[in-house]
Formats: C-alpha cells, sequence, structure tokens
C-alpha cells in the first residue's frame, strides 16, 4: 500500500507549528511522547463492546487487561470507588450522565454558557438544551465570581433533576458543598464537569468535587494532559437516590446506570488504543513528576494574571486558582474576533471568548481565553510569563502593522526553541 505523503506532510506541518508557537489555548495540551505513541497501536483494531469481562466480541483478553489498568490507575488518582473511561469526549461523558439521570424534558440546572459554561450544561444548541428543559445561573457582573444566590433560588423556584457546575472559562474555584446543599433541599443530583481543572484536582492544589457531587466527568486531555476523551466517575458506588430500579425490581447502583448510558446508551465499541494511551497518562498522573507539573501551571498562571493586571488587562474575577485567565479586552478597544487573529499572525494561539455580559456576539467577543498548561508542559517558568504577555500585548498594540507582528513572529520563534517539543521526532 502506498504511503500517503499528503496527509504525512500535513502531520509534519502541524508538528513544526505546534513547536514554533505560543500555545495558550487553555483546553489544549501537549501529551508525552509515550501517549501518542499508544494512541496510534493495534489495539485499534479490535472491537470490544461491553466492558472488560462481560463483552459481545470475543478476543477481548488483551484489551480488557488494558482497560482495566486504565480503571484501576483512574480509580488510585481521585481515590473514587467507579470510573468507565469508555467515553469518546467529555461531551459525550455528560450526555451518558443525563441519559442516565434524565428523562427527556427534566429540567437542568447550568452554568450559561456566556458566563463561562459549556455548551453540553443546557445551551440551546446542544443536545443538552434540546433534549432537556435549561435553566442558567451566572456570575455576579461587579466581581465576576459565580452567582450561588442565583443558583439557590433559581434551583428554589425551578426544581431541576440536576444542577451542573462546571465551566469552560471560569479562572476560580468552586462551593462544591453549597451547591450539594441546594441540590438536597430541591432534591437534585449534582453533577461537576472537570474536564479543565481536573489535573489540578488530581494533586488537591484544588477542592475536591467528590466529597459533595454524585457524579464527576472530565476529559483526559486539557489538564490531565493525555489523549482526547472522556472520563465518568463516582466516589462511592452507592444506590441510585432516583430510585431507578432493575427488571428484578432491586434498585440499581449508580455504576450500572452509567455504564448502561454509555453504553448501548451512546455509544457502541470503545476505542481500546485511545483507552490504552489514557492508562498511560493516568501512570504519569500518579508520579511526584505530575505533582511539580501541577504546581508550577497554578504559579504560571497567577505571575500571568499579574502581568496582564500591570499592563491594564481586566481578567474577569480579578485573577485565578487554577490555569486560566479570562480577559475583557474592551478598554483596549479590539475584539476577541481579531485579537485572536492579530495573535495568530504572531505564533501566538488563543481563543475568542465571551465575557460575562458580553455586548458582542459569540462569534465577534469582546474577550480572548489564555491558558497556561501547554506552555508549562514545554517547561515553562514564572519567569517567562513576562515574555508571553509583553508580546501579547505587543501585538495587540500594533494589531495594524504587519512588519511589527512579523517582527514579533521572529521573536517568538526563537524564544519557543529554548523549549524543544518531541525531540525524538527528529
Amino acid at each position: 500500500m502506498q504511503k500517503d505523503t499528503a496527509i504525512f506532510s500535513l502531520i509534519n506541518k502541524e508538528l513544526e507549528r505546534q513547536r514554533r508557537g505560543l500555545e495558550l489555548i487553555a483546553s489544549e495540551n501537549f501529551t508525552s511522547l509515550q501517549t501518542i505513541q499508544a494512541m496510534g497501536n493495534v489495539m485499534t483494531n479490535k472491537y470490544a463492546e461491553g466492558y472488560p469481562g462481560h463483552r459481545y466480541y470475543g478476543g477481548c483478553e488483551v484489551v480488557d487487561e488494558s482497560e482495566r489498568i486504565a480503571i484501576d490507575r483512574l480509580k488510585q488518582i481521585f481515590n473514587i470507588e467507579y470510573a468507565n473511561v469508555q467515553p469518546h469526549s467529555g461531551a459525550q461523558a455528560n450526555a451518558a450522565v443525563m441519559l442516565a439521570v434524565l428523562q427527556p424534558g427534566d429540567k437542568i440546572l447550568g452554568l450559561d454558557l456566556s458566563m463561562g459554561g459549556h455548551l453540553t450544561h443546557g445551551a440551546h444548541v446542544n443536545f443538552s438544551g434540546k433534549l432537556y428543559e435549561p435553566h442558567f445561573y451566572g456570575v455576579k457582573k461587579e466581581t465576576g465570581l459565580i452567582d450561588y444566590d442565583m443558583l439557590e433560588s433559581t434551583a428554589k423556584k425551578i426544581k431541576p433533576k440536576l444542577i451542573v457546575c462546571g465551566a469552560s472559562a471560569y479562572s476560580r474555584d468552586w462551593d462544591y458543598e453549597r451547591i450539594r446543599k441546594v441540590a438536597d433541599e430541591v432534591g437534585a443530583l449534582v453533577m461537576a464537569d472537570i474536564a479543565h481543572p481536573a489535573g489540578l484536582i488530581a494533586k488537591k492544589l484544588l477542592k475536591d468535587p467528590f466529597d459533595y457531587c454524585h457524579i464527576v466527568t472530565s476529559t483526559t486531555h486539557k489538564t490531565l494532559r493525555g489523549p482526547r476523551g472522556g472520563i465518568i466517575m463516582v466516589r462511592k458506588d452507592v444506590e441510585n437516590p432516583l430510585g431507578i430500579k432493575d427488571n428484578k425490581g432491586n434498585i440499581r447502583l449508580m455504576s450500572n446506570l452509567l455504564d448502561m448510558a454509555v453504553f448501548p446508551g451512546t455509544q457502541g465499541g470503545p476505542l481500546e488504543h485511545i483507552i490504552a494511551a489514557k492508562a498511560i497518562a493516568f501512570g504519569e498522573i500518579l508520579t511526584d513528576e505530575f505533582t511539580g507539573y501541577a504546581k508550577q501551571i497554578i504559579l504560571n498562571a497567577q505571575v500571568m494574571a499579574k502581568a496582564f493586571h500591570n499592563k491594564d488587562y481586566k481578567s474577569i474575577s480579578d485573577g485565578t486558582d487554577n490555569h486560566l485567565l479570562l480577559i475583557d479586552l474592551r478598554n483596549k478597544n479590539i475584539s476577541g474576533k481579531k485579537a485572536e487573529q492579530v495573535l495568530g499572525k504572531a505564533d501566538i494561539t488563543v481563543n475568542k471568548n465571551m465575557v460575562p455580559f458580553d455586548d458582542k456576539s459569540a462569534f465577534v467577543t469582546s474577550g480572548i481565553r489564555v491558558g497556561v498548561p501547554a506552555v508549562t508542559t514545554r517547561g515553562m517558568k514564572e519567569e517567562h510569563m513576562q515574555f508571553i504577555v509583553d508580546s501579547i500585548d505587543d501585538c495587540l498594540m500594533h494589531a495594524d502593522d504587519e512588519a511589527h507582528l512579523s517582527t514579533i513572529k521572529n521573536n517568538v520563534n526563537e524564544f519557543m526553541q529554548q523549549f524543544p517539543l518531541y525531540p525524538e521526532l527528529g
């Protein structure tokens, strides 16, 4: 079979793009080389519908062992009793949870997308807003912090079946205890989507959602620094609070509901090659090296926040507890869309993002989201954050000066040579 030179050429181009640029998208990271190698392995050839020891196909004894290792390592990371490592993405993990515990038309309460929430937390264009009745809470305009009074009053008014906490663009920790108290008062379950801060939670650098949330979901990339995928977790595998029963009239465990919702509820065969890569990433998370990495993420993000503040940039909530910043650019007279485009010309990758109470559309936005997981993986420390902020500011202050942007790009490319990415690949 002839080698597909067109695609392999594009793969090499993407490698060079990643090597030479500043990757500041908060939801992106660089996996280890062994994780990448595991994603391209012969386990992709194996169909394995079902779960280890209970498959619908023969010949699964090897992938069973690999998947069990992934599950066991994930349980160890978060000190939990139940984990499902089969979801193909965070979105599918959330879809499975909702299928497991909700009926079509049930009410859900999540953080508004325009306030930093996620599509799968009830956005009208998403399955979560189409199949269920979505309601939302937000952040306080004066502080940018979650408005827990609004969450509580809305919950008491609408009586949701599920309260979702977690965000895609929120830089502070969460009060899971208060959310659970509200949920208990109105008879709701709580799902924490920790896709963004999971790696920091894993190392006990942020509050533990498992102490208060019935179900926790996450992606396996972002701060977990693994392959792209999803996971579902429960601290204590107990009888489901909804009283859902099996065919014999017995109340089912949460694990039963969730496993059935992933397969056969929302997915067919699991991606066993990706699960093998997840297992490798989970093993890396269990090391002291990853503990140092997670701590460095927070240090870098907080130093970056101060550097932006010193240049008169407004970060929502005036700082960060985690790995990201949401920057309001309205006082800089540039839109998020224009900022993303301008920074891209200098090989600085961010994403435009709505800010709370934005006066621009989601296609234009007033802000950008900036994250440090990827540059921290490259080896950057606190002292390197000033260069990053200076470069961003220089670009935005010279947004229409192509020659100047080209100079900044050259400086960025030279700067990045200090931090080699996958040197083993040549």
